[in-house]
């Protein structure tokens, strides 16, 4: 018996030790590194069908694990795996997943679960509507179906708007950012509310952008970061490292300007998003602060 409590013990700390395994490690035993990406998260990471992806951080993850490479000592498979709001952080805690590079909050729940790398945007919630519907602010949302995507914070925020006190309307949920977009544009939604870019993306690789506009107040302000997992010192240092030195050589302004400023795929379309000056702060001010942080400013 004890020779078997001996045993089991040994497993645990096996088990324990392969989980505990830092992304790089793992990479350079077997050869390969898994993205977790978005699939409709507007131009921060998006699909281009076939089993591609694109857009601003997915490009920022690209650059860090080129870095990996470099530090392995070989070329590495790099492998795209599409994750949702629901199963982004239970895909990177079990591995299937090494780095998540989509439209992520980081918040102090979450950290309890994941790390962060510094970060590389700061979101403004907001509000999408067609054009023609005539809301133009939070208080014209009451009795309306108001779309949000599921295992997201966005409605959290609108709920607790001082301006949307003593409001009463529907929450409608999309299984993801497209699907949530999709209901604005069919009708089953009068309002989308969710991450500005990620409204601005959608609009733009919609058939008729034109019909749409982001509407309203600031309902909340976010910063946006990659994943890893936690406790993973080598893979955050290398992605911080790396994100440091785009932002010094001016890379990260010249993708900002590529994927937020520039006819983008797979339509050429603009998402028209200008840097803002509290991203720009992020930039010049290196940290992985959770989103409370920001709120107490």
């Amino acid at each position: 018996m004890k020779k078997q409590i001996v045993l089991a013990a040994m497993t645990a700390f096996v088990a324990g030790g392969a989980i505990a395994q830092s992304a790089v490690d793992k990479a350079k035993s077997s050869g390969s590194i898994t993205m977790g990406v978005r699939e409709s998260s507007g131009a921060l990471s998006y699909t281009l069908g076939d089993g591609k992806f694109a857009g601003f951080h997915v490009e920022v993850c690209q650059r860090i694990l080129a870095e990996v490479e470099k530090q392995v000592g070989k070329k590495l498979e790099v492998k795209y795996q599409p994750v949702t709001s629901q199963n982004r952080i239970p895909l990177l805690q079990n591995g299937t997943v090494d780095i998540e590079c989509g439209s992520t909050t980081n918040n102090a729940t979450r950290q309890k679960d994941v790390a962060f790398l510094n970060t590389t945007y700061v979101e403004e919630v907001r509000i999408a509507t067609k054009a023609n519907s005539g809301i133009t602010n939070i208080a014209q949302l009451n009795g309306k179906n108001v779309a949000t995507t599921t295992g997201t914070t966005s409605v959290q925020h609108l709920r607790k708007h001082e301006r949307a006190t003593g409001m009463d309307f529907k929450e409608v949920f999309g299984k993801d950012h497209a699907d949530s977009f999709l209901m604005l544009e069919t009708g089953r939604a009068d309002a989308f509310v969710m991450d500005g870019s990620i409204l601005a993306g959608n609009i733009a690789l919609a058939k008729n952008p034109a019909e749409f506009r982001i509407v309203g107040e600031v309902l909340n302000v976010e910063p946006i970061a990659i994943m890893v997992r936690k406790d993973d010192a080598a893979l955050k240092k290398i992605g911080n490292d790396t994100i440091a030195a785009m932002v010094k050589s001016g890379d990260m302004a010249k993708l900002w300007d590529k994927w937020f400023m520039q006819p983008i795929p797979p339509k050429n379309t603009k998402v028209g998003l200008a840097l803002s000056e509290s991203t720009k702060n992020a930039w010049a001010n290196p940290n992985d602060k959770p989103m409370e942080d920001y709120a107490k400013k």
